[in-house]
């Protein structure tokens, strides 16, 4: 069996437990439902924003039109009881005004560029800076604070949505009119798939992610630092001051950086290596043993002893940020009501690494006319 049809397998027999409610007396999943929108609220220039449904296998996901923000991602416990497992909040304005990024559609850079420069092909472009010195998940207006087109699908067994938008000339500094295209699926067995497309009519640079805080207990329900996880990466990208990186890529090995044995998220968060103290925690790219691959392939395992919830991630990016909710610090509401502390939730960013524009040893995020941005992510759901 090629490794590609190995993968596809793997990622869906780890769906399948998904669709099993432990300890309930039922084994029957929850039924798909075909996409469903309404209003969610009002920008200020008078546009509507929608929040669309999405449910099948037992997983349930609401998504913004605006941002294409996941606003709750619904997974069952290892008694079948479900909850939203991502933090947002209950309003539009907190979201226009006060998100940490919480569960936005990422572009059209996901994460940081340095002094918001990058040169391509002899042309120096500048982008808004709006972390420090530095720019951050697209700029000041990134694809997360834009409106989307926003259809629904029932394709076979799967459903979903399609996300489309446009992108300028010159927005937020990139050149190129960029084309995008996301596609969220949920399947049969209750996994939740995203895939990226964009093409250019000028070379420009396209790295794009989702930027979802996972909480497996539940939004709301505290600190993840009892979360376990593995790391399929025996490497990562160490960063400066500002959080760009250096350029190495440092082996994980003796470091707390090694999370290719499980183990839980707040076992060495408070050691007093340098690189945990400059980002307030874990705020780094790993670099993916696998690579850039063809098909989604295995990059981590998530697991919460609480509830016995556990998520899979497989992608075809090399590289993936891991972020532990640092600069959370409680002045932010949630959705039921909580408000968010340092460590209450966590980001699992599958991307091309941070500043890669910037260092030519770092795969390429280039993109070019006649070429189409191919990159694809699963979330593999089930209990223990």
């Amino acid at each position: 069996m090629n490794t590609s049809r190995r993968t596809v397998l793997a990622a869906g027999a780890a769906g399948l437990a998904a669709t099993t409610v432990l300890g309930a007396g039922t084994a029957q999943a929850a039924p798909r439902r075909s996409p469903s929108k309404k209003h969610f609220g009002t920008l200020a220039d008078g546009t509507a924003v929608d929040v669309w449904t999405v449910s099948n296998g037992g997983t349930r996901l609401q998504v913004l039109s605006w941002g294409g923000v996941v606003h709750a991602l619904d997974v069952p416990d290892r008694h079948g009881c479900s909850t939203n497992i991502a933090l947002g909040f209950d309003n539009l304005a907190d979201y226009v005004a006060k998100s940490p990024y919480f569960g936005g559609l990422i572009g059209r850079y996901g994460n940081r560029m340095a002094a918001g420069r990058f040169t391509l092909d002899g042309h120096t472009y500048q982008l808004p800076l709006n972390d420090g010195a530095n720019s951050l998940h697209g700029g000041t207006k990134g694809f997360d604070k834009q409106m989307w087109r926003v259809e629904g699908f029932t394709r076979g067994s799967d459903t979903g949505l399609v996300l489309t938008r446009v992108s300028p000339d010159g927005e937020m500094g990139y050149p190129g009119t960029l084309k995008v295209r996301v596609t969220y699926t949920l399947t049969a067995r209750g996994a939740w798939r995203i895939d990226y497309e964009a093409t250019t009519d000028r070379p420009t640079v396209v790295n794009l992610t989702s930027h979802t805080y996972f909480n497996l207990s539940g939004e709301g329900s505290g600190s993840v630092y009892d979360h376990t996880l593995e790391l399929a990466a025996g490497r990562y990208t160490p960063v400066d001051a500002g959080l760009i990186p250096t350029g190495e890529l440092a082996r994980v090995a003796g470091t707390p950086f090694d999370f290719r044995r499980a183990k839980p998220i707040g076992r060495d968060i408070r050691e007093g290596d340098e690189q945990l103290v400059r980002a307030k925690g874990f705020d780094h790219n790993w670099v993916l043993d696998k690579g850039i691959s063809a098909s989604p392939d295995y990059a981590l395992t998530l697991a919460d002893p609480a509830s016995g919830r556990v998520m899979r991630m497989y992608t075809t990016e090399p590289g993936l940020q891991f972020y532990s909710g640092n600069f959370l610090d409680g002045t932010l509401v949630g959705t039921s009501g909580h408000t968010y502390r340092q460590g209450d939730a966590l980001c699992l960013e599958a991307q091309h690494f941070p500043d890669s524009p910037n260092h030519p040893s770092f795969p390429s995020t280039v993109l070019r006319p006649g070429t189409t941005y191919r990159t694809s992510t699963v979330h593999a759901f089930s209990t223990r």
